[in-house]
């Protein structure tokens, strides 16, 4: 989702590739992959895919021949049998490259064992990272990748991915890659450096929501999973997998108390705050805690909400939205090398609200969603794809309860603007003050399609009900 010009070329926009199609899936149902498939390990702890639910298939994508589109590279992988999965994407080494192309990928189903048609993968997912100079972004460890896309279970995939633009000029971060004078370069289109097809298993995520606290499944830390719940002990019990909704009459009582005691003595004025809606916990949705990096990072305040969609697809049932979030958890920790999960919050289409990124729902976590504008604001996505289907209004709702009590916590008008500074992006220089809404969209931080035009259209509806819910 780099950009709004650059998405006339992305996968959401493309017709099909001009690619041969295969042969029937009886006849290319290949063996299980061996060394081929390798399994990443999982993260912070040192722990394995062996000691936790889930597993990252990884395989490496080849040459392909017979393309009849001369002067294009196209790289992929045939008809093969795998481990089962339910999410996947494209991965590459350079997190700072673009994939100017077109990726498909088809896939057979677990259940009834047939092959889907060819599906885009939306390539542009640059614009969700950690922002330039933190820790984060300089880790080393951090990878290019295109979105998930949620395919449900399978056990056969295949792919292509063909280069359809010479390299890009500039990074996400600011910083040249191409000729001096701007240009783009007059090359053969190229694809980044070492492409492979992530497969991800989520796990079923039951051992995360039953059972103490201090008793922790397989790999996961007690200490590491005990911080997480700890961080919204204020809201909620140690080990409770949903904070539970509040009035507003509650919600402004909680707050002026929190202020007081922060204050003591001093007059607390009425607060502008939406009542607190309920929001599903990590520990609710099966976060397994020893894959993210341990402690938090918070920035200083929120002061405003940048709505986001996952671009993983519509097809899938609201009860499934858990093991779409543990897919994301993992495609961002083991695929991409980021900290936790990139989004604060995310919100699925029957407008149940999740809690993303660990450190406390009510506390200023620092995410990894908005390049240039992470500090000082929090992300929002809403799973799916809204560039051409339009967002169900229980989740456009769900946008405005959840910011309402958000953003009045920091005491922020939903319908107002304000200032943030950019951290470094390709629509913002570094150290530019930028006058946004309190509540936008992802592409007004960054040049990009997302949130996707149809639940963009719905950010002003959102503003003025968030508004409404704070009471002003």
């Amino acid at each position: 989702m780099r950009g709004i010009l650059a998405s006339s070329i992305g996968v959401t926009c493309a017709a099909a590739l001009a690619l041969p199609l295969a042969p029937p899936a009886a006849a290319v149902a290949g063996p299980a992959p061996t060394a081929e498939a390798a399994t990443r390990a999982t993260g912070a702890t040192g722990a394995t895919d062996a000691d936790v639910p889930g597993s990252t298939q990884s395989l490496s994508l080849r040459p392909l021949g017979g393309d009849r589109a001369a002067g294009t590279v196209v790289q992929g992988l045939g008809p093969r049998t795998v481990r089962q999965f339910s999410l996947l994407g494209v991965v590459w080494d350079d997190p700072a490259a673009h994939l100017d192309g077109l990726v498909q990928v088809r896939t057979r189903s677990v259940a009834t064992g047939t092959w889907s048609g060819w599906q885009d993968v939306e390539t542009h997912n640059a614009d969700h990272a950690a922002d330039p100079g933190t820790p984060e972004r300089a880790s080393g460890t951090r990878r290019g990748a295109t979105a998930p896309l949620w395919v449900g279970a399978s056990d056969g995939v295949e792919i292509r991915v063909r280069a359809t633009a010479a390299p890009a000029t500039g990074s996400p971060d600011g910083t040249a890659t191409g000729p001096a004078d701007g240009t783009r370069s007059a090359a053969v289109p190229l694809l980044p450096a070492g492409l492979q097809l992530e497969l991800i298993d989520p796990g079923d995520g039951t051992p995360a929501s039953a059972g103490p606290l201090d008793a922790p499944r397989a790999g996961e830390t007690g200490t590491e999973a005990t911080a997480a719940s700890a961080a919204n002990a204020s809201l909620a019990p140690l080990g409770a997998t949903e904070i539970p909704a509040l009035s507003r009459e509650l919600t402004e009582r909680e707050l002026l108390s929190d202020r007081g005691a922060a204050a003591p003595g001093a007059r607390q004025a009425k607060p502008y705050i939406g009542p607190r809606p309920a929001i599903t916990t990590r520990r609710g949705w099966g976060a397994n805690e020893s894959m993210r990096e341990k402690g938090f990072s918070y920035t200083k305040k929120v002061k405003a909400a940048f709505v986001h969609h996952t671009a993983s697809g519509n097809t899938y049932k609201c009860s499934q939205a858990p093991s779409l979030i543990r897919g994301f958890y993992r495609y961002h920790v083991v695929s991409l090398g980021w900290r936790d999960i990139g989004y604060n919050f995310l919100i699925d289409k029957c407008g149940r609200i999740y809690e993303g990124r660990a450190g406390g729902v009510a506390k200023p976590v620092l995410g990894a969603h908005t390049l240039g504008f992470n500090s000082n604001s929090m992300g929002i996505a809403v799973i799916g794809s809204y560039g051409a289907k339009k967002p169900s209004g229980s989740a456009v709702k769900a946008v405005s309860r959840l910011t309402a009590w958000k953003l009045g916590l920091h005491g922020m008008n939903p319908k107002g603007k304000t200032y943030l500074t950019s951290a470094g992006g390709n629509l913002y220089r570094k150290g530019k003050k930028v006058r946004l809404n309190v509540i936008s969209g992802h592409r007004d931080g960054f040049n990009t399609a997302c949130p996707g035009g149809k639940l963009y259209k719905k950010l002003g509806s959102a503003r003025s009900t968030a508004a409404r819910y704070q009471g002003r």
